[in-house]
């Protein structure tokens, strides 16, 4: 069995082994492949890994011998799910390996928006507190999350994990959730949509990008918030209409935001957010703890072995 990994460097850095993949079949391993590339280098393969570089159609139909599409992420709309599924082709992702890494990255943008950790680390740098008169100096809002209400968007794996950290900090949880009320437990409240958007003091986003929820998070829905609020989004940058957003901030609008996606990434130098007052951002990085690669690395592997057993698991393709 050939297999071809595509852009392995994200998923492995060089920090961990593909040694166990190589035991499955004949294995070459790109760091990163861009689209022009993709049918040369995977001409013969029976099995694709790919993390980002889309996997088309087109692409589909012109590799004979393409039986397994695995995604090395949880998303899987890089690839034309509907044409490997006409093609005879299971597609394999990968779930719940970063739920933990990602809900502690939603808490991590909280607390430096809240407390202004990056800020005031940087102000002591700059010697703002040697030259203060008084023992201790600041000159930005300190919030307590405590008693604050926390609206969380898609309680899924990583929206739940969200939601039993905000308990465990006092805080009050809503969600905008197709679960009934009757599955949530008691320290969780349903709620639609724009109330959580006018009611919350924070926002988080964790939802899958469809039809329906991108650009979600747009001027009108913005206009909901308020100007205390804070938004959150470690699930996709397509669900926020960045222009809007940059303005809200800037405008202040809203009070704060942290981002760990954007929706092109690299982002273009002249992206609004880059610049955009009190947004924070860091660079899709959330899923990457080396504990979330590892388990997605073992994970990738039985999906290959339950395919080669011809017993799918986690296929999207059905």
């Amino acid at each position: 069995m050939k297999i071809v990994v595509l852009d392995g460097y994200a998923a492995n850095p060089g920090d961990l082994s593909w040694d166990e993949l190589k035991t499955l079949g004949e294995c070459t391993i790109y760091d990163r492949t861009l689209p022009d590339e993709v049918l040369k280098r995977s001409a013969e393969a029976e099995v694709i890994l790919t993390n980002k570089t889309g996997i088309t159609a087109e692409m589909i139909a012109a590799m004979p011998n393409l039986k397994y599409i695995g995604v090395l992420a949880t998303g899987y709309n890089i690839v034309d799910v509907k044409a490997a599924k006409e093609h005879g082709v299971v597609v394999t992702n990968i779930p719940a390996y970063s739920t933990d890494s990602v809900a502690q990255m939603v808490f991590a943008h909280i607390l430096n928006i809240t407390n202004q950790a990056e800020h005031y680390s940087e102000e002591v740098r700059n010697g703002q507190w040697s030259h203060s008169s008084d023992f201790c100096f600041w000159d930005t809002p300190l919030i307590e999350l405590r008693g604050k209400k926390l609206g969380i968007v898609g309680l899924g794996h990583i929206g739940f994990t969200t939601a039993r950290i905000a308990i465990g900090f006092g805080m009050q949880v809503f969600a905008y959730t197709t679960k009934s009320p009757f599955q949530l437990p008691p320290e969780i409240k349903k709620k639609p949509l724009d109330e959580l958007f006018q009611e919350c003091d924070i926002i988080s986003l964790h939802c899958p990008l469809t039809n329906d929820t991108r650009e979600m998070v747009n001027a009108s829905r913005l206009s909901l918030m308020k100007s205390t609020s804070i938004l959150i989004n470690t699930s996709r940058g397509q669900l926020i209409n960045e222009q809007d957003l940059a303005d809200a901030l800037n405008q202040e609008k809203i009070y704060g935001a942290g981002l760990d996606v954007l929706t092109q990434e690299p982002p273009r130098t002249d992206n609004p957010l880059l610049r955009a007052k009190n947004c924070h951002i860091t660079p899709h990085i959330a899923w990457a703890s080396g504990a979330a690669r590892q388990r997605l690395m073992q994970i990738m592997q039985e999906n290959i072995k339950a395919y080669m057993a011809g017993k799918p698991v986690n296929n999207v393709a059905k």
